[in-house]
């Protein structure tokens, strides 16, 4: 088999780190704002064309599609931070054995997961809580969606890969094409068609089909950089490892916050179909608010694995620091002007007067979250480029199991008329990750020689 190659965009060990997280995270923003457009517009153009059980069908069934994502994002994380610290450390070898590896390994979970949760599409419908008008809706997006899992998989391995390499506008592209392509789709088989929550999940489907063609084919007619051969391909214990041991707690982590979407989307569900179509359309929302956090986490693991394994744990660290900075102005600024505009953007999912009356009091609780989550995503990016990513998953669990999950249940019952205060909940379990993350950094500086430069730290 002839080498492949890939291209090595950006050195992120040299120059402003200012400048380096703008320049990376940017385009790393807009690929997130385009993934997130995915789901948004599948739920907007069947708000168009369909009633609130469709809408509700198609809610329910991609927030289940986007747990499953963010989780296969997360175990791709152990690949962007393994292959960009043998970037920074010039070990052009290795970073091509994790790609090789990387590819076989991710392949083969798609198929299994796929086969898996075609058999368990009812009973996951079942598990919701999915009100009965949008049974039908949901099963028949799931089944779809969870057909193309294998698209979806290699669309993010390969996101994966060029961000480790230092290249974040690639993705940018491929998704990009994809994007337009699921609008396109999505009109035709919504509107033109009339196939509901079906046509939703085959336009997504398709159009990550033609992203994992587009962004092949770049692969193919890219020259010199890594060198990719048959043998790369093959597993390798030594190789596969690191990947793991940082992308299943990251994985794991994203699943369990995803579960506890999911469950206080059953306890919304529980409510009624106005609440549940509420809640819906504010998570939308929210994963669109959550496009800076989330594209903070992924450059600083990206800028901060490269740093390291280039021995330049200052710059490192200053990653770290402007980073948490950006995400306090924005959360900040975005908590700000929600209180203001709530309502009217609730109404542009579905303008029934009692839907926008609970969504815009869902949202104005909810949206603090942007603030304390960007800082905790941060520290966790920051820890995954450490391959300390079992951190990530101590904070976000405990602030699951001890706040978000029984502060949602609590609200929920002692506030049956109001969603404000299932949405504050949310805010407060991100807040306890932050102490959390705080305390962690704070005693890995003080105790582990790897965060301050290789000294040696004595306990006292």
């Amino acid at each position: 088999m002839q080498a492949a190659g890939i291209s090595l965009e950006k050195n992120l060990t040299t120059g402003s780190v200012f400048k380096n997280i703008v320049c990376f995270s940017l385009p790393y923003l807009l690929s997130y704002f385009l993934q997130t457009l995915y789901g948004m517009a599948d739920l907007f153009i069947t708000g168009q064309f369909n009633g609130t059980a469709d809408i509700t069908a198609v809610s329910i069934g991609s927030q289940v599609m986007h747990m499953l994502t963010v989780m296969v994002v997360g175990l791709a994380m152990g690949a962007t931070v393994t292959i960009g610290r043998s970037v920074g450390a010039r070990q052009q070898g290795r970073a091509a054995n994790t790609i090789g590896n990387t590819v076989t390994l991710f392949m083969a979970v798609s198929v299994v997961i796929t086969v898996l949760l075609l058999i368990l599409v009812k009973p996951i419908t079942a598990v919701m809580s999915t009100p009965a008008a949008a049974v039908r809706g949901t099963v028949s997006y799931l089944a779809i969606c969870f057909i193309g899992i294998p698209f979806i998989t290699a669309y993010n391995i390969i996101s994966s890969i060029f961000r480790g390499l230092g290249d974040s506008k690639s993705p940018m592209y491929f998704i990009a094409v994809a994007c337009a392509a699921n609008i396109g789709l999505d009109y035709l088989f919504i509107g033109g068609m009339g196939l509901g929550p079906a046509g939703a999940a085959l336009g997504t489907i398709l159009s990550q089909a033609v992203s994992v063609f587009v962004s092949l084919a770049v692969i193919v007619r890219q020259k010199t950089g890594i060198r990719l051969s048959k043998a790369c391909f093959k597993p390798q214990r030594d190789v596969m490892r690191p990947v793991l041991k940082i992308g299943i707690p990251v994985s794991l982590q994203d699943g369990f916050i995803q579960i506890s979407f999911i469950v206080i989307t059953v306890i919304a569900n529980n409510r009624g179909l106005t609440d549940a179509a509420a809640v819906g359309i504010v998570e939308k929302v929210i994963s669109f608010l959550f496009l800076v956090p989330s594209s903070m986490l992924s450059a600083v693991s990206a800028l901060s694995a490269q740093n390291i394994g280039a021995g330049k744990h200052d710059r490192a660290a200053l990653t770290l620091k402007y980073a948490l900075m950006l995400c306090i102005c924005f959360g900040l600024a975005a908590a700000t002007a929600v209180q203001f505009v709530a309502g009217p953007i609730v109404a542009a999912f579905d303008s029934t007067p009692a839907v926008v009356l609970a969504g815009g009091q869902y949202l104005r609780g909810y949206i603090w979250d942007c603030v304390f989550a960007g800082l905790h995503f941060c520290f966790s990016g920051y820890f995954c480029a450490y391959g300390r990513s079992g951190i990530s998953f101590l904070h976000n669990a405990l602030s699951i199991v001890l706040v978000r999950i029984p502060g949602a249940y609590l609200m929920s019952g002692l506030f049956a008329g109001t969603l404000l205060p299932m949405g504050l909940a949310a805010a407060a379990g991100s807040l306890l990750s932050v102490v959390i993350c705080v305390a962690a950094l704070l005693w890995l500086k003080r105790y582990d020689p790897e965060w301050n430069g290789g000294k040696k730290v004595e306990r006292v």
